[in-house]
C-alpha cells in the first residue's frame, strides 16, 4: 500500500513542493509569524524521527525551505510542519522559506503533494488527503451546467458521492503509484 519510487523522485524543488519557484525565493522570516495550515492533514509527532530532525537541523540548519502563504498579519504554513516544530524545538528564531501567493485549493493539493512521499504515513492520514485531493479535483471540474443537487463540486459530498469509484479516484491513484479502487477504500476510512 506504499507509493511507487517514481513518485518519490523529484527534479527540483519545484516538483517537491507542488508549485512553480522562482530562484531566489527563499527569504527567512521570523517563526514566531507563522500560523498551522488549517487544512493539514499530517500528524506532527514528536518522536524518533522527530529527534533525527532535529539533530540533523541541529548540525546543518533547514536545508529545505517551507512553503508558506502570506496569512493576516504573518504567514500560514502550507508545507513544512516538521521542520518548523523541529526547528522551535531547537530555539531557532527564523526559518529559510518560500513565500507564496495561492488559493486555498493550491495550498491544499501542495500540502499534500509533499507529505505523500514521506515514508511513513498513517493510514488514516492517507485516507484524508486522498478525500481533500477528491474534494479539490472535484471543485475544479465544476460544471455549470449541471444542477446543484447532481453536482459534485462542492466540499461536502454525499456518502455515495465520496465512496464511490471514478475518474478522479483513478487520476488520484495514478498520481499516488495505486489503484483508484484502493483511493476509494482510503476515503471511506475518513466515513468511519
Amino acid at each position: 500500500m506504499g507509493v511507487s519510487d517514481s513518485a518519490l523522485k523529484f527534479e527540483s524543488l519545484d516538483e517537491l513542493l507542488g508549485v512553480p519557484i522562482a530562484d531566489g525565493d527563499v527569504d527567512k522570516i521570523l517563526i514566531r509569524d507563522i500560523k498551522s495550515f488549517r487544512e493539514h492533514t499530517f500528524r506532527v509527532k514528536d518522536d524518533i524521527e522527530m529527534e533525527r530532525l532535529v539533530e540533523s537541523i541541529r548540525e546543518n540548519g533547514v536545508i529545505t525551505p517551507v512553503l508558506v502563504r502570506p496569512f493576516e498579519s504573518g504567514y500560514e504554513m502550507v508545507s513544512g510542519h516538521r521542520r518548523l516544530f523541529a526547528s522551535k524545538k531547537i530555539g531557532l528564531a527564523y526559518i529559510p522559506a518560500i513565500i507564496k501567493e495561492m488559493s486555498d485549493d493550491e495550498a491544499v493539493v501542495a500540502m499534500i503533494n509533499s507529505n505523500l512521499q514521506r515514508e511513513h504515513i498513517l493510514p488514516s492520514e492517507r485516507a484524508w488527503s486522498f478525500r481533500k485531493l477528491m474534494e479539490v479535483k472535484r471543485r475544479q471540474g465544476f460544471r455549470s451546467d449541471i444542477s446543484e443537487e447532481k453536482s459534485t463540486s462542492g466540499t461536502e459530498f454525499t456518502k455515495l458521492e465520496t465512496l464511490s469509484h471514478d475518474r478522479t479516484t483513478d487520476q488520484i491513484g495514478e498520481e499516488a503509484g495505486i489503484s483508484g479502487r484502493q483511493v476509494s477504500k482510503y476515503i471511506r476510512l475518513t466515513m468511519l
